[in-house]
């Protein structure tokens, strides 16, 4: 089977995130499988070469994140006799494969955009983003859809996707990514934001959460993890300062993974506020050595934690809310070790084995038996 699957940004992309780390996982489980894949992707500024075989992949790019929705149209369309099956992978703005190809074609959907346009983009951009994802979605109504959460295929159908043609993967973390370090966690009280540092990730609202935090435990420290655009990191810092609890967050920037899974191991509990999210590996990750998460109760975030088995999905969400359960869980000398235990129960049921299995069969009813 030849598979062509398009994607805005490829696993080396500088804002990649768990959605390549995800759709790599499967695309690798593929070639093992003896499956052929082509992934065609946007270019950057640092990207390698235009064209190249990486473990079988092979790589292609064109222009763009978002240029290259206006050349892929034509490479769909004099080069898809090729390949047995698209996967076209959403990122707000599809790809629009079934206009430009007679092959069967897979909508790859990790979440709904929605109001993640409004973060993103300013009026008038965010409201035509809006617009014209749930009018694209009518061009998909004859393909199978395949996305990570059960709390999307809810939102897709009620935007006219028959259920019937929507699978729930859930995303596994893969054993080299899960460092099963054993680490003492820190004597002070200890709060973890794992994300590309951007609005839409809920960082504003962690930090509006850490700071009712700081009034009730004043040796509470917050450790924020990942990059950003240095504008906005600095609009960050001058928050924190206002709030007054610059003395008790730590900025780490962008850091490797044996450093981000350490500080995970370390820290007491993970937040999470993001707007929505496909599914949330961050979640998992921390959970795998013992460090539950508080999340706002969003698509992705619902679905990845078990409310009260693995960490906590807020009834209503705030930085008040997020503050006062993530003090409750810490001070809860009997729930929180029970949450550790769930959260490394749930990753050992997620296998890879399985979500490739199921992918695979999505690809195989595509061919065989198209919607």
């Amino acid at each position: 089977m030849n598979i062509l699957l398009l994607n805005w940004r490829d696993p080396w992309h500088p804002a990649a995130g768990g959605a390549e780390i995800v759709t790599l996982g499967h695309v690798k489980r593929w070639i093992t499988a003896g499956r052929s894949v082509t992934w065609v992707t946007g270019g950057y500024w640092e990207q390698k070469k235009k064209k190249e075989v990486v473990d079988g992949v092979t790589y292609i790019r064109f222009g763009g994140s978002l240029t290259v929705h206006l050349i892929v149209p034509l490479y769909l369309i004099f080069r898809s006799w090729k390949y047995d099956v698209v996967v076209d992978e959403v990122h707000g703005i599809p790809f629009f494969a079934p206009l430009f190809t007679r092959k069967p074609v897979i909508a790859f959907i990790h979440e709904v955009a929605d109001e993640i346009w409004n973060y993103m983009y300013g009026w008038p951009v965010s409201f035509v983003g809006k617009i014209l994802e749930r009018f694209a979605l009518r061009f998909y109504k004859k393909c199978l859809i395949w996305t990570d959460a059960q709390s999307t295929i809810d939102e897709l159908v009620s935007l006219g996707i028959p259920r019937e043609q929507c699978t729930a993967i859930p995303c596994p973390i893969s054993t080299e990514e899960r460092m099963l370090v054993k680490k003492r966690k820190e004597n002070k009280p200890t709060f973890l934001f794992v994300s590309r540092v951007v609005r839409m990730k809920g960082i504003e609202e962690v930090i509006k959460a850490f700071s009712f935090i700081a009034k009730e435990r004043k040796d509470a420290k917050l450790w924020i993890v990942g990059g950003g655009e240095t504008e906005y990191m600095n609009q960050l810092q001058s928050m924190i300062e206002e709030y007054g609890i610059g003395n008790s967050v730590v900025f780490f920037g962008k850091v490797s993974e044996d450093k981000k899974m350490d500080l995970m191991s370390r820290a007491h509990i993970l937040l999470h506020a993001s707007v929505r999210e496909g599914w949330g590996l961050v979640v998992l990750e921390a959970a795998s050595v013992g460090t539950p998460a508080v999340v706002y109760n969003v698509p992705g975030l619902r679905d990845v934690v078990k409310d009260g088995m693995t960490g906590i999905v807020l009834k209503d969400n705030s930085p008040i809310d997020l503050a006062k359960a993530a003090l409750k869980l810490f001070a809860d000398k009997q729930k929180y070790p029970l949450l550790q235990t769930g959260g490394k129960k749930w990753i050992d049921s997620l296998k890879w084995k399985t979500a490739a299995h199921e992918s695979e069969g999505l690809l195989h009813k595509a061919v065989v038996h198209p919607v």
